[in-house]
């Protein structure tokens, strides 16, 4: 019998406090439904404590990722407004545990969008898109953690940074892009490297969490996944996000 509740308050507790927990499933047998739930929960309590839902972020949005970790679809967690960093700001690394950050393309919805759409219908429900940089950070001890601890974690969501808000009727599916860090380029990637098109993982977004009972809202943000592997992150530094067209984001690192 899954400890749905003490499971949640172990990972929510270790995300607020910015501390190492044991895995919760080191052989991998617990199932996804059971990981979502614990996810579910303990971001009902983050909710609780005065937090408000903010959108979703999608994960492995690479198809090399997902036959890596053998699974056929796309995981997703949920964002809450605490977790948005101000672009050109900063955060504390005292936040994190194992902090990471990877390039990704936002979008911010102007209506609904829930179930199984057409990516013409996600198009429409579209407000703008933006350059962005996500946070990960799992809290498992040694950066060890199986696929359900990773769902159970929020899929590793901690942060988020939002760029410039700019038109979605421009073409961005395979925007050329580049993250760094201290000025100096990590990483090299193209928004078609988000399951060869960014606006197939909002589909995805929209048919997960209907399915979870929490469709998409007008004024969320969803985080269309890592265009690029993730960067580990050290205190003192800046990163940032340069996409083709759309503009630059980037935050401190304090130490």
């Amino acid at each position: 019998m899954i400890r749905v509740d003490e499971l949640a308050e172990r990972l929510d507790s270790a995300a607020r406090d910015s501390r190492e927990v044991a895995q919760i499933d080191p052989e991998g047998k617990m199932s996804l439904e059971d990981a979502y739930a614990i996810q579910r929960t303990s971001i009902q309590r983050r909710v609780s404590r005065g937090a408000r839902r903010a959108g979703v972020k999608m994960g492995f949005t690479s198809r090399a990722k997902m036959v890596q970790m053998g699974i056929g679809d796309v995981i997703w967690g949920r964002l809450t407004d605490d977790m948005q960093i101000e672009e050109g700001m900063a955060t504390s690394f005292a936040r994190f545990v194992h902090p990471r950050a990877e390039p990704e393309i936002a979008f911010v919805l102007k209506k609904p969008l829930a179930g199984h759409v057409t990516a013409a219908e996600a198009l429409a429900s579209v407000e703008a898109v933006a350059p962005a940089l996500e946070v990960i950070d799992s809290r498992y001890q040694d950066f060890k953690f199986t696929l359900p601890d990773v769902i159970a974690d929020n899929a590793s969501s901690s942060g988020f940074v939002v760029g410039p808000w700019c038109n979605p009727r421009d073409d961005f599916s395979n925007l050329g892009l580049t993250m760094s860090i201290d000025g100096r380029v990590v990483q090299v990637g193209s928004t078609a490297a988000i399951l060869g098109h960014p606006l197939r993982s909002l589909v995805a977004a929209a048919r997960l969490s209907e399915a979870a009972g929490e469709p998409l809202q007008a004024g969320w943000v969803v985080m269309a996944g890592g265009a690029t592997p993730a960067e580990w992150l050290q205190p003192g530094q800046y990163i940032s996000i340069e996409m083709e067209r759309l503009g630059s984001a980037g935050f401190h690192m304090q130490a």
